[in-house]
């Protein structure tokens, strides 16, 4: 990690007594030792569209996070790389898009006009160029959408807000049906071919009209959603938004607005809704690209794996996108309204990998996940799955998670290489590096969770697991293994700062009898860790924690304000950096104030996540 850079004007030359000279190289070695003595900074990462791929699809991602490889591939998806030189079509309202689409020309573009609805099955590959996409969008002139990398909103069709979700953006003129409308008539979902930008479309269901998906990418490439709002009918259980399987390759779903998915408890047809997601089947799925969205959904926001597959989804980016379900979900939540059927939608996750290789997950803001059907409330999920059997090389590697936001949660990470419920297990899972995440307003018994920073579970060896530089306030444990096998390999928790409740060891068993840790819990962390994992790295860590021993090379307190933290009521922080003096808030200096490895404050860059998740709500 490196300091941001000084920058300054050259001044114009002067004349200089040898006292003023003196003055003057003393006034600059005073200032080169007071910046030098200022904690170093993680280099915040971009916040454009593109901020990772330059035009013609060149990947500057870098090599490596830690021990996670970063993605190799990208999509570059402004506008002047997905080039529609051909002609402007009219469709007219109430027209044949199919038949239109099929009459167009690569590179040609079809203006649907604002406010009208076509109903659509297939949108079948024309086997066109990157020099050649057809554009399909509203008819709405540029200057009324939101401007190229802006996220569209539902009152761009009219919606000035909706219950329960973080107000929106509105046009200039207020509330205004500016969007065209695709129907979905096909229950697997609209299916989308090649070489197409679909930009200001609102995609929806007729009422009842038993769709379990709105759109499906198959056997399809280079495929953009582009300011566009996908939701199912007001009231009817559609489980997917937009899926991407079976061959699809270069696909990007960007600054666009995706709700209401849902799948309900007992008396539903489905048993888990995703925003986005796929990379299942037997042809190789990669280079997918998902930026600047608002995705809600009951089950995941996001998932990749889950059924049956010989491949692994690869090369994946997912930055600054809002992952959410309204508390209007949640059971005894003000405002709570149940399902006609008197039950509740299913809650599992924000972010699940079941199977995944080089993914990038960074900028993100996750809030709001509870427990009480097949999972208990964790944010995050990196479980390589054997799904029924049918996936015996799924895996999940290579997984970077940086600069995220977690809120409302009744767990932070849980990373599990366990069996199937039909005994199988996955290929392999390891190589995840997570970095300057923060964590806060951690649930347990309330949310039907336990309120844990992270849980580890592995029949198949988990490898290769490194936490610096995270900020994580829980009301459960820091670290609970449940491991019966060989020792795991690789370990590292390292500048980091933790607040951890106190009915339980901090370091402890996840439940099951043989478990390394089931024995050595009651010894300490240090006891635990090293039945466990080996080789491993426990240090460099400050930790309020009321109870329970910690390796030596630790910072152990028993308050917020022994810690020094500005801001910690409970485990919600409005403001969690380190103080560096006695002032305003800060009552002392913080023990974790420049004591990281790297010269930086122990926790998270605070400044660089909120600048990396800044407009992301």
């Amino acid at each position: 990690m490196t300091r941001f850079p000084l920058q300054c004007s050259r001044p114009a030359p002067v004349v200089k007594s040898s006292g003023q000279k003196f003055s003057y190289v003393l006034g600059l070695v005073f200032f080169f030792f007071a910046w030098s003595a200022l904690p170093a900074r993680a280099t915040t990462p971009p916040t454009g569209e593109n901020g990772y791929c330059a035009k013609g699809n060149v990947a500057q991602f870098g090599a490596k996070d830690g021990v996670a490889e970063l993605p190799r591939t990208c999509y570059y998806t402004a506008v002047d790389g997905t080039p529609s030189p051909g002609k402007s079509i009219r469709v007219g309202a109430g027209a044949d898009l199919a038949g239109a689409f099929d009459h167009a020309k690569c590179g040609d573009t079809l203006l649907l006009p604002a406010g009208a609805s076509f109903d659509v099955k297939v949108l079948p590959s024309k086997r066109c160029d990157d020099q050649h996409y057809i554009t399909v969008r509203t008819d709405t002139p540029d200057s009324k959408l939101p401007p190229e990398g802006t996220r569209i909103s539902p009152a761009w069709a009219g919606v000035a807000s909706l219950p329960g979700r973080p107000p929106f953006a509105q046009p200039s003129g207020g509330p205004a049906k500016l969007l065209a409308t695709i129907q979905v008539r096909r229950p697997e979902g609209v299916v989308v071919g090649d070489h197409i930008r679909f930009i200001g479309i609102e995609w929806t269901t007729p009422p009842r009209g038993n769709i379990y998906r709105m759109v499906t990418v198959e056997h399809s490439d280079h495929v953009i959603f582009d300011r566009n709002w996908v939701h199912p009918a007001e009231g009817d259980e559609v489980a997917h938004g937009i899926g991407v399987n079976l061959g699809a390759h270069t696909v990007a779903v960007i600054n666009s607005y995706i709700n209401g998915l849902n799948c309900i408890a007992i008396a539903g047809r489905c048993t888990d809704a995703t925003a986005l997601g796929g990379g299942r089947g037997d042809e190789p799925v990669h280079t997918l690209k998902f930026y600047n969205n608002f995705l809600e959904a009951a089950g995941e926001d996001i998932l990749f794996g889950g059924g049956p597959s010989t491949v692994n989804p690869t090369d994946i980016e997912i930055r600054r996108n809002h992952l959410f379900r309204p508390m209007l979900w949640k059971e005894g939540e003000p405002g709570y309204v149940p399902t006609a059927s008197g039950h509740p939608y299913i809650v599992k996750n924000n972010f699940e990998l079941k199977s995944a290789v080089r993914v990038l997950f960074e900028a993100n803001l996750l809030e709001n996940s509870w427990g009480g059907f097949s999972q208990t409330g964790y944010s995050i999920l990196l479980t390589a799955v054997n799904q029924a059997d049918k996936c015996p090389l799924c895996r999940v590697n290579d997984v970077t998670i940086r600069f995220n936001r977690i809120r409302n949660v009744a767990g932070v990470v849980q990373i599990a290489n366990a069996r199937a419920k039909t005994g199988g297990v996955a290929a392999d899972g390891g190589r995840y590096s997570i970095h300057d995440l923060f964590a806060d307003h951690l649930h347990d018994k309330d949310f039907k969770g336990g309120g844990a920073f992270m849980i580890l579970v592995s029949v198949l060896p988990v490898h290769d697991v490194q936490v610096d530089h995270v900020t994580a306030f829980v009301t459960g444990v820091l670290l609970a293994v449940d491991n019966s096998g060989a020792k795991l390999a690789n370990l590292t928790v390292t500048n980091s700062v933790f607040s951890v409740g106190d009915r339980r060891p901090p370091v402890a068993t996840a439940g099951a009898a043989g478990s390394c840790a089931t024995k050595t819990q009651a010894q300490g962390a240090e006891a635990v860790l090293q039945a466990c994992f080996d080789p491993y790295k426990f240090e460099n860590n400050l930790i309020i924690s009321g109870r329970g021993s910690f390796p030596k090379g630790n910072i152990i307190v028993g308050s917020a304000e022994a810690a020094g933290i500005r801001n910690l009521k409970g485990t919600i922080s409005e403001d969690p950096r380190l103080c560096h003096a006695k002032g305003p808030g800060c009552p002392k200096a913080s023990p974790g104030a420049r004591a990281a490895s790297d010269g930086r404050d122990l926790g998270a860059d605070i400044d660089a996540v909120e600048a990396a998740v800044a407009g992301v709500e």
